[in-house]
């Protein structure tokens, strides 16, 4: 049980720190956010708990595949703040355009393997 403490402990952290950080800096925030650390943290936790490699590596090919879609946020929040919509909307736009770019991209990846 002190295990799984640690580990949501530790990846909270992170979430916090990255929120910290963003209100001094944005350019800094976004670096940490930008860096894969929810992903590298799950290989780690996942080959800590497995130690199988097989498994991490199947996982970091999915990621691989999987982030193309979620650039989709990225790209739809900005343009609809820029074109006035509130921050409501744009996120929430933002992440039904990411999710239907997470339908695509899982369908994709199946009719390939």
């Amino acid at each position: 049980m002190a295990y799984y403490i640690v580990k949501v402990l530790l990846t909270s952290l992170l979430i916090v720190l990255v929120s910290e950080v963003s209100k001094r800096s944005s350019v800094l925030g976004a670096v940490l956010a930008s860096v894969p650390l929810v992903s590298v943290i799950a290989m780690v936790w996942l080959y800590i708990d497995t130690s199988d490699i097989g498994k991490v590596r199947d996982l970091a090919a999915s990621i691989l595949w999987l982030v193309l879609p979620s650039l989709v946020l990225f790209i739809v929040f900005p343009l609809m703040v820029d074109r006035g919509f509130s921050f409501v909307i744009s996120l929430t736009s933002g992440l039904v355009a990411m999710v239907l770019s997470y339908a695509l991209a899982i369908a994709l990846m199946q009719l390939v393997r």
